[in-house]
C-alpha cells in the first residue's frame, strides 16, 4: 500500500474517534493526543502487524 494509502487509513481511524464533521481545533489537545498515541501504537497489517515505530526503529538500526 502506498503512502496516500495509509494515511487515508490513519485518518479512518481518527474518524472512529471523531466524527468528519467534528472541528479537531476544538477538540482538547490531551484527549486528541491520547487518541493519536492509541492509533500510532496500534498493529498495521501493512507492516506485517508491526507497529509503526518497531518498523521504524529496524530500518534505522541497519543504516549504520
Amino acid at each position: 500500500m502506498g503512502q496516500k494509502g495509509s494515511n487515508e487509513n490513519v485518518n479512518d481511524l481518527l474518524r472512529e474517534f471523531y466524527p468528519k464533521q467534528t472541528n479537531l481545533s476544538k477538540v482538547i489537545q490531551k484527549e486528541l493526543r491520547k487518541k493519536l498515541e492509541f492509533i500510532n501504537n496500534s498493529p498495521r497489517k501493512c507492516l506485517n502487524w508491526k507497529i509503526p515505530i518497531e518498523v521504524f526503529l529496524h530500518e534505522v538500526s541497519h543504516l549504520g
